[in-house]
């Protein structure tokens, strides 16, 4: 049986935050909550605590929020605690070796994708990005490369054609805490049977930044809805319209055929913007302009109508 006593949690953003809370209802005994520090938030720029300190605070788990963790003092800090066992969960850092190693049951982490399949930082957005059917989790025994430790269980997750990166993220979020959880039992028992990835089979999964998010309307609708959803909430796809950028979201796809250049409206009323792209057309029921908040199609024309035939991007 392998003994479990004392477990170092290190994450961050939201997703996380269900991955901790599963832990503490399973009455793991966790003894410091790591997490990167406090950021600026909002047009006030207040500093903002991240979702995972708040829980860990709320429950009387001591927080550590170190700025550098590639120091001797952190290092120290680490091995005074003295952990069975290092768990992370979107931390948002890499860790060096000799953290990795630190734990006799070393370092293990909730990935958001099924391994070897989209490795990186943005699991969850390519794989709605690129049109999959299906994604999951892994718990994998973390080494030094970038998610390509031994996959020590999975769990599958099916992607539904509404499914943006943001439902998804926290569907993924409660699967992986239950998957955790179990993957946690089995250790015990000595029932976990680490299994080698593939890495002919792999792929990646790199971080996103805004520019990822033009619109290419030469694609087709379906693949534009993919990117639309996958970057739904951040950092969201667009397009120009009146020198100032528009986002879209909450996108149908239209079958259909037309001659005007892709990009044209083709209807715009309350129940959305038709546009003709690559192949079919593509029904956009949210928007948000520059500098404006998201609202319906319906209350976005209101105060902008827009003429059909307008040619975006």
């Amino acid at each position: 049986m392998a003994e479990i006593n004392r477990i170092i949690f290190m994450g961050t953003p939201a997703f996380a935050v269900p991955t901790l809370q599963v832990l503490i209802d399973h009455g793991e005994n966790i003894v410091t909550v790591i997490t990167q520090p406090d950021r600026p938030k909002g047009r006030g720029r207040k500093l903002t605590p991240p979702p995972v300190k708040i829980l860990a605070e709320s429950v009387n788990i001591p927080v550590l929020q170190p700025t550098k963790i590639k120091t001797d003092s952190f290092l120290e800090t680490l091995q005074k605690l003295a952990p069975d066992l290092i768990i992370v969960t979107a931390y948002g850092r890499i860790l060096p070796g000799y953290i990795l190693n630190l734990p006799p049951l070393g370092t293990i982490n909730v990935h958001g994708s099924l391994l070897p399949k989209y490795r990186g930082a943005a699991p969850i957005q390519w794989a709605v990005i690129r049109g999959e059917n299906e994604t999951g989790v892994t718990i994998m025994q973390m080494d030094e490369g970038m998610d390509t430790g031994d996959m020590l269980l999975t769990a599958t997750l099916k992607i539904s054609p509404k499914d943006t990166a943001g439902s998804l993220a926290e569907k993924m979020a409660t699967q992986g805490g239950i998957t955790l959880c179990r993957a946690l039992d089995l250790l015990r028992q000595n029932q976990l049977s680490p299994q080698k990835q593939d890495d002919s089979l792999a792929t990646p999964a790199p971080p996103l930044s805004k520019k990822d998010g033009v619109i290419d309307w030469k694609k087709s609708a379906s693949e534009i809805s993919c990117l639309i959803r996958g970057l739904d909430p951040w950092p969201s796809a667009y397009t120009m319209y009146q020198n100032k950028w528009l986002r879209f979201f909450r996108p149908q796809v239209i079958s259909g055929d037309s001659t005007e250049s892709p990009g044209t409206l083709c209807r715009a009323d309350k129940n959305g913007l038709l546009i003709n792209c690559g192949r079919n057309f593509l029904l956009v029921e949210e928007l948000q302009i520059e500098g404006a908040k998201r609202m319906s199609a319906d209350a976005f024309l209101r105060g902008r109508p827009m003429e059909t035939g307008l040619i975006f991007g």
